[in-house]
Parts: C-alpha cells; structure tokens; sequence
C-alpha cells in the first residue's frame, strides 16, 4: 500500500511542482501576470511549490525501504522523473497550445518507460 500512496503523492506534487514553474508563464500568456515584478513571480511560485513539497517529502519518506517502502532510491528518483515529465506534457499539451506533441516526445517517453523497467530490473 505504501508504493500506491508514493505514487499518488507524486503525481499530485507534480502538478504542483509544474504550475510553480511554469504557471507564471500561463498569466502572462493571460496577462494577468504581466506587470508583476520578478520577486512578486518569485513569491508566488514559492507559495505553490510548498504544497509541492508537503506531499513530494512524505511520499518519498514512505515509499522508502528504509522506511518500510517498496522502493530503494534509485527507483524513487526514476519514478518521480516519469512523472514529473508526463505530468508536465499533460499540463502543456492542454494550457499551452502552441506546444506540439511530436514524434521525438514519444521516443523519449519509450525511454523513460524503459528507464523504469531496467532501474527494476533484478
């Protein structure tokens, strides 16, 4: 049950983590965000990322073996790069419709996909 709850925690903390870094780009798009200076953008991004961090350390501290987790670091940090980066292709593909998904995006997700399965691999 602890794989399934690191999982979940990740895939919500990296929305968070993408709207933090990028979410200001949207409200310029919007220009909503605009005329904010850089440490106001700054602030703000903060602000989002730490609910980024309140979900990505418990997630990472219960999906541990050495917390009792299924995971060992290796495999943590492949995990969370798989989301972290399918998560950032759903948001911009829907937000950012300028951004074209091309061929060379779903080689590198192969990769990815595989990068898990040897970081698994016994």
């Amino acid at each position: 049950m602890n794989g399934f709850w690191t999982i979940l925690m990740l895939v919500f903390s990296n929305v968070f983590m993408t709207f933090a870094w990028y979410g200001h780009l949207k409200l310029q798009e919007m220009k909503i965000s605009t005329g904010w200076p850089l440490i106001l953008i700054i602030l703000f991004s903060w602000g989002i990322a730490f609910f980024e961090y309140c979900l990505t350390v418990p997630a990472n501290r219960i999906g541990f073996q050495g917390n009792g987790g299924p995971f060992n670091l290796m495999q943590l940090k492949v995990i969370q790069e798989v989301i972290s980066l399918t998560i950032f292709t759903v948001i911009v593909t829907f937000l950012f419709k300028g951004q074209p998904f091309q061929w060379n995006l779903l080689a590198a997700f192969f990769c990815l996909v595989m990068a898990v399965f040897f970081v698994f691999l016994k």
